[in-house]
């Protein structure tokens, strides 16, 4: 899979309200903030099925109730459709 270019990667950040992009691994990312440690760990089991379906997982970290996502693909040395397209799939398990 190829690397987007700069256009592509910002025709995508157009479409992901709250997404930047991370130039030093060529990633995006983004918070998320939850009521509580349950609804943070809830939305991270939902994001794991659909990053294991599409075998396509983010790096990413909890602490309390946020969630911080980095999607990038490492086989590509950076940012993929691949990327953009699981970003999308976390947005609309986040309701936003």
């Amino acid at each position: 899979m190829a690397k987007l270019d700069d256009a592509q990667r910002n025709a995508a950040l157009q479409d992901l309200p709250g997404w930047a992009h991370v130039a030093e691994c060529d990633a995006i990312e983004k918070s998320y903030k939850f009521a509580d440690f349950g609804e943070a760990y809830a939305f991270m089991t939902r994001v794991a099925l659909e990053a294991e379906k599409a075998d396509h997982h983010p790096e990413w970290s909890n602490v309390w109730n946020r969630v911080d996502v980095r999607p990038t693909t490492h086989s590509a040395g950076g940012l993929t459709e691949k990327d953009v397209a699981l970003a999308r799939k976390i947005e609309a398990i986040a309701g936003v």
